[in-house]
């Protein structure tokens, strides 16, 4: 436990050049409070003490202002810079040495059952505000720009920016061909913005109707 600790301590001071020492990563960083968190509430996960598990995240989520699901698998060396808005659903994955930034969502589209969630690859950056939606994987080494919504598989060693998300660099090559003619459909872009606020709608609708049951 101290070892993974001390790992998360050091990979905020290596990605983060406003960390001053451990002591205040420990005590004042967010993300590294929820990560925390986030550990013990899979743990209780894990082990069938469901609600447990449950009032140890929402917890986390009202002191830090990110929400992770118990039920959420996450690697080594995780970073939340900033935090607030990150949305990371139940059945994400992560993998070792990701980062993310303040209001990214690893959510759902409610099109799928079972795996909803995106599962990303090691050494993943993900920006602030993106959005990657949908049970898919992100591959290793990939780098996700702020704003972006991806809502299909990315292949590792890229980067992926727009709505929706397209791969302008693979392996260190640029491999998009847009020009001033054969550019993204600006309705497309509009009415992918507008289904996933509808989606989201839909879910508190729904969270609204159980409550009342």
């Amino acid at each position: 436990m101290f070892r993974q600790l001390r790992e998360d301590i050091a990979c905020v001071k290596e990605r983060d050049p406003a960390a001053r020492s451990s002591l205040e990563i420990l005590l004042l960083y967010p993300g590294l409070k929820a990560v925390r968190m986030h550990r013990k509430a899979h743990f209780c996960y894990n082990h069938k003490m469901f609600f447990m598990a449950r009032l140890i995240s929402q917890r986390a989520a009202k002191k830090t202002g990110i929400e992770i699901h118990p039920a959420a698998q996450i690697g080594k060396r995780f970073f939340i810079d900033h935090g607030t808005g990150v949305v990371i659903g139940e059945t994400a994955v992560i993998g070792d040495d990701v980062t993310i930034y303040q209001g990214v969502t690893l959510g759902g589209t409610g099109h799928h059952t079972g795996k909803r969630h995106p599962t990303i690859g090691n050494n993943v950056l993900i920006g602030a505000g993106a959005k990657v939606l949908g049970p898919f994987k992100i591959g290793d080494n990939t780098n996700i720009a702020a704003g972006a919504v991806v809502l299909e598989e990315i292949p590792p060693n890229s980067t992926a920016v727009g709505v929706p998300a397209r791969v302008v660099k693979q392996n260190g090559k640029r491999v998009d061909d847009l020009d001033q003619i054969h550019i993204p459909d600006p309705i497309a872009m509009e009415l992918c913005k507008m289904q996933i606020q509808i989606d989201k709608l839909n879910k508190q609708i729904k969270s609204l109707e159980e409550e009342k049951k």
